[in-house]
């Protein structure tokens, strides 16, 4: 039994606050109920043994796709969605996905719609995954639109898996890189240094050759005032994340995303098309409206580049246009893809071309990254080597220096 705090009026007009304890929230809406007062607003009270606190706990794309799948699985034997509901609470072994289908399944206890319940948690269900349930309960075909969500979760999580797979290595290689030129500098130049003053040199003097003086000066800032490079770096790092997350920083990250080079660029811009094209597939063939279609569409491809053609669509399907006439009009979507929208509309068969789209993209995309990783190794060596055969030089070029004047 939980405590539930109240809101609610008496026929007068005067308002009550208060709490109840009960089950569920329709049992505390009875009591109120029979006591001839109109409800207002109902919610339950948390004590501090319920509190969450598995805050940093994600919820994966895999998760809701198997939540998805099992649920559509059991609809489909004919059992309620609260019983369902029940069944998946007790399956579901992250905490933070457990908690909010408890809180979904109360709602749905409740007599809110599984969409409503759903579209109180968004930051667990996206616009996309309601939309598809809310179109399902609508047109009488909820099973099927679990199942077309299941399938989008589960080729949008196998497309990310491929690019973070990708990224893993050169990650990993730039890492590795920059501890060992930190190494270098803070324990092996300063040791180079007193060797250089035994020969009669001085480390600070201007005998030292250029590049030698300066990574003497590098090595001596880093040991002497490593705290201030610390806090430099991590502001750093803060003033980008603030940056790319910012409201006017953001649009310039993702244009930027487009055009980085190695071929990353393109990857991005192919991962985009292929979100897009196969989120709207998937809306359009559960029969969400078109303008919600493309505008949730537009919020899911994870790049403000492709939202902003997305405003132009609508805006161009509410004035009578078509699809395809803006997407040829933008930079990132090639030739072929408005070509083939423009078939689909004629056709009648835009989720077909939809999905056709979607396929290629996905296909060009695992190319792309098989492609860039024989890219980046060669690109690694060059660049591991660089910094460290920079430093070598820099410390032997005054002793060959010394040697060649003791000759």
């Amino acid at each position: 039994m939980s405590t539930y705090a109240f809101k609610a009026t008496d026929l007068k007009g005067g308002q009550l606050h208060g709490t109840l304890e009960a089950d569920t929230k329709q049992a505390v809406t009875d009591q109120l109920r029979s006591r001839g007062l109109i409800v207002l607003e109902i919610a339950e009270k948390k004590s501090l043994k319920d509190l969450n606190f598995n805050v940093w706990e994600r919820v994966t794309l895999s998760d809701l796709a198997i939540v998805s799948r099992q649920l559509a699985t059991m609809v489909s034997s004919g059992m309620t969605i609260l019983r369902a509901l029940f069944v998946l609470e007790e399956q579901v072994e992250n905490r933070r996905l457990k908690e909010t289908l408890i809180a979904v399944r109360k709602d749905v206890e409740a007599g809110l719609p599984l969409s409503d319940a759903l579209a109180r948690h968004p930051k667990v269900f996206n616009p996309l995954f309601v939309s598809m349930t809310r179109a399902g309960e609508v047109g009488g075909a909820l099973e099927a639109s679990l199942v077309r969500i299941a399938d989008q979760l589960e080729k949008e999580d196998a497309l990310r898996r491929q690019v973070r797979s990708a990224m893993v290595y050169p990650a990993v290689v730039v890492t590795v890189a920059f501890i060992v030129m930190i190494v270098l500098v803070i324990y092996i130049v300063p040791v180079f240094a007193n060797v250089l003053q035994q020969y009669g040199t001085s480390a600070s003097g201007k005998q030292l050759p250029a590049i030698t003086q300066a990574t003497v000066d590098v090595s001596h800032a880093m040991t002497g005032y490593f705290w201030a490079f610390a806090l430099g770096i991590g502001a750093v790092i803060y003033a980008f994340i603030y940056w790319k997350r910012s409201a006017w920083g953001r649009p310039q990250w993702d244009l930027l995303r487009l055009k980085i080079p190695f071929k990353i660029g393109d990857i991005v811009q192919k991962v985009s098309i292929a979100r897009w094209a196969r989120t709207f597939a998937s809306l359009s063939s559960a029969g969400v409206p078109l303008l919600e279609a493309l505008d949730i569409t537009g919020k899911t491809a994870g790049n403000l580049v492709v939202q902003a053609v997305m405003q132009d669509v609508i805006a161009s399907v509410k004035r009578g246009g078509s699809i395809s006439e803006p997407l040829a009009k933008s930079p990132i979507f090639p030739s072929m893809v408005s070509h083939m929208i423009s078939v689909g509309e004629a056709s009648g068969e835009l989720d077909f071309m939809l999905a056709k789209v979607a396929d290629f993209y996905e296909e060009r995309v695992a190319a792309s990254i098989k492609a860039l990783t024989s890219i980046i190794e060669p690109v690694m060596i060059v660049f591991i080597g660089g910094m460290v055969g920079f430093i070598v030089i820099a410390m032997y070029l005054p002793l060959f220096k010394v040697y060649n004047q003791v000759q």
